[in-house]
């Protein structure tokens, strides 16, 4: 169950695991795994207190690896029974860390877990040894992995050099994005490639370049080849996400569409002429079905 306030999560002891969980990536999992565990040792549901939007997209302007719909969906495939996702705007950041410590007691916390960068309350004065006033608290590790820790702000970058499979690697699973499907100029179409133009939203990360794909709706579930940028060679300077599904004939405005990336096939780039784009991007369909094996 999803809950927005603090007063609507029923009553009752429970495990608390607390964080902006952006991504829900393997160290998140790590930490979640041995909330869930002592939650079953206890007989207790496990809730997951997390920030809505990611408390570094409200107060250094970063985007977001997952939004709520995807974040709360990556929850709940790990077991997590209770979620409360708190806005975080400019009221809840100027709130004292003993009003964070009201929350948890309110939350009736008979455990707590969090990563071991973990602060709250105004101006970050909050830590750890503060959560010990309401219930044992376990301090968790950072994950490293490559000799480095395993955190959001790493795999964001990553994505905006486009590394997609180090990205994966690191989140446990292909990086998504999602958007309904909008009219755009259909230029693909007059190129031979039609593209489903997909709105995601503007604060979301998304790998600049051109990638091999899986797409999937409620019309099925495709390979793809997806572009990702402003389509220089044609004037654009405007982000766009854009996906052109090998074999599938129809029209999708209106529809949701989900694409998860798997491999870059280049950086974007501008061409001298239509004809000098129409004959690469018959290059990356190409190079795509060779990656998919088709």
């Amino acid at each position: 169950m999803l809950f927005s306030e603090v007063a609507d999560v029923p009553k009752g002891p429970k495990v608390v695991a607390v964080g902006s969980f952006d991504g829900v990536h393997l160290g998140h999992q790590h930490l979640l795994h041995q909330a869930l565990a002592e939650a079953k040792r206890l007989h207790q549901p496990l809730l997951v207190y997390t920030f809505d939007p990611p408390t570094k997209v409200f107060t250094r302007g970063e985007g977001f690896l997952m939004d709520l719909t995807e974040k709360v969906e990556a929850l709940r495939a790990l077991g997590v029974e209770l979620i409360l996702a708190v806005p975080f705007n400019e009221e809840f950041a100027r709130r004292p860390p003993e009003a964070f410590l009201e929350d948890l007691r309110a939350l009736q916390a008979s455990r707590i877990y969090v990563g071991e960068d973990f602060r709250f309350g105004r101006g970050r004065a909050g830590g750890p040894e503060a959560l010990e006033k309401v219930a044992p608290t376990r301090v968790v590790s950072l994950l490293s992995l490559g000799g480095e820790a395993v955190k959001s702000s790493r795999i964001r970058d990553l994505l905006k050099e486009g590394k997609v499979e180090e990205a994966r690697h690191l989140l446990g699973r292909p990086y998504g994005a999602y958007g309904v499907v909008v009219e755009g100029d259909r230029m693909g179409r007059r190129l031979g490639f039609p593209t489903a133009n997909l709105a995601v939203h503007p604060l979301k990360v998304l790998p600049p370049g051109v990638y091999a794909v899986e797409a999937e709706g409620a019309f099925g579930r495709y390979k793809g080849v997806a572009n990702v940028g402003t389509r220089p060679t044609l004037g654009g300077e405007e982000r766009r996400l854009e996906v052109h599904l090998l074999g599938f004939a129809g029209e999708l405005y209106g529809e949701e569409v989900r694409v998860r990336f798997l491999k870059r096939l280049r950086e974007e780039r501008r061409f001298p002429s239509l004809e000098a784009l129409r004959a690469q991007i018959a290059e990356d369909v190409a190079a795509a079905r060779a990656y998919f094996g088709l």
